[in-house]
């Protein structure tokens, strides 16, 4: 039986990558802030770095310097199950952080036989990803296959989808709708606006797509998937290019456009809650123009070259909005975080989306150590709802500015906020 006394040993897989970089510095200033709940967890913690091309040390002691002592690095190939099952055995892993492209079933799979605790950030399926009758409908696959699984996880205790969104953003749903328990909102649209973008545009390359996390991961859910949302529970899919056309937002003095994308938030909520929900993203007017350009050769996109905009090699502008935008009868309520990458630069070297999604891993973290959560495996919506989580407490000690709001009249469902634009 595991010691209570003893340091507890978290094994982080995808360790080399923009999101485990700016959840890292989190740790690294968890671990020197005596007022932090997970101050004397994480200053003791034994941490075991996993990827398949692993950084050098000279890497992590950069990033968090005040937990070296206790960090030791690991190259696996994450397909190989058996592999890091011997891992798990071997550093007495009571914990893991997966912020990594395995497959969720399967890491799940192993961290629930061995009783070790798991969360991570979003749904991957390498299966859905080779499968080309899936083509156009990852999302939903990824989701329907975890789900076929999920209830069978009753060894551990897990928190699936815990990033800005999914994860922050469910958290600002739920919160919205008790403060209005008197209505019942038609619709609910996650919505996110990334200006962030170069100071001097003018070194941005034509033919180079910006993106402030995965281009790879971004491209996906632009041209090659349906936009999808859910009406009633049921989840529906235009037969169309997500940015051939785009939806209003408007968040009382703010306003923008937004393409309807494919998410996993999109699909917990709408288990939950019927009504109609769906995910309205807009990222940098370069990136956007570009392809739009290319919608009747978007194979084209994926030979571009890339980038993720950091403030480590240029100086940058803008901010990164994500909120939630509940719709009634009449008026709309509004919920969102503005971050701008000047600022997550100075004290976490990142930028304001990887800062953002962040938050949302913290949040998770401390309620997997500090909560007294039922074993299973929860989305952060059914966390919420079911569980006595601390997760908002959490969240809150790092994501701090949020702007609640209402519209006095409202722009309606979806089919009434569209307008094409190819």
């Amino acid at each position: 039986m595991e010691n209570p006394l003893d340091p507890i040993s978290i094994t982080i897989l995808g360790s080399g990558g923009g999101v485990a970089k700016a959840f890292l510095a989190f740790l690294n200033q968890s671990a020197q802030d005596d007022s932090d709940p997970l101050a004397p967890i994480i200053s003791k913690a034994r941490l075991n770095l996993v990827d398949y091309r692993q950084k050098p040390a000279e890497y992590y002691a950069q990033v968090c310097p005040s937990l070296m002592a206790r960090i030791t690095l690991y190259q696996l190939d994450l397909a190989q199950v058996d592999d890091f099952e011997a891992l798990l055995v071997l550093t007495s892993t009571s914990l893991v952080v997966d912020v990594s492209l395995a497959g969720t079933i399967e890491m799940h799979s192993c961290c629930d036989r061995l009783g070790v605790s798991y969360m991570n950030t979003a749904l991957t399926d390498t299966l859905v990803d080779q499968d080309e009758h899936a083509y156009g409908f990852p999302p939903i696959e990824r989701y329907l296959r975890l789900e076929a699984h999920k209830a069978s996880f009753t060894n551990s205790k897990a928190i699936i989808g815990t990033g800005m969104n999914p994860g922050v953003v469910q958290w600002m749903a739920v919160h919205l709708m008790k403060s209005h328990p008197q209505d019942r909102p038609k619709a609910c649209y996650i919505v996110e606006h990334d200006t962030s973008f170069f100071a001097d545009p003018g070194i941005a390359d034509t033919d180079t797509l910006y993106t402030t996390w995965s281009t790879e991961s971004f491209l996906d859910e632009a041209v090659s998937c349906y936009p999808m949302f859910v009406h009633h529970h049921i989840p529906l899919c235009l037969y169309e290019q997500v940015y051939a056309s785009e939806y209003k937002v408007r968040l009382g003095d703010k306003q923008f456009y937004g393409c309807l994308m494919a998410h996993e938030e999109v699909l917990t909520l709408g288990h939950l809650f019927d009504m109609e929900i769906g995910f309205l993203y807009r990222i940098n007017e370069h990136t956007t123009e570009l392809i739009r350009n290319n919608l009747t050769n978007v194979s084209k996109l994926w030979e571009l070259g890339s980038q993720i905009i950091t403030p480590s090699r240029h100086e940058i502008t803008g901010e990164d909005l994500v909120g939630v935008l509940l719709v009634y009868d009449d008026y709309e309520t509004y919920m969102y975080n503005t971050v701008k990458s000047s600022d997550t630069f100075l004290r976490y070297q990142t930028n304001a989306t990887y800062f953002q999604v962040a938050c949302g891993l913290y949040a998770a973290l401390a309620s997997l150590l500090l909560d007294p959560l039922p074993l299973g495996s929860y989305y952060v919506d059914e966390l919420l709802l079911r569980t006595d989580s601390r997760y908002e407490q959490y969240l809150m000690r790092n994501m701090k500015d949020f702007i609640i709001g209402h519209n006095q009249t409202s722009d309606g469902l979806l089919h009434q906020r569209r307008r094409r634009v190819q």
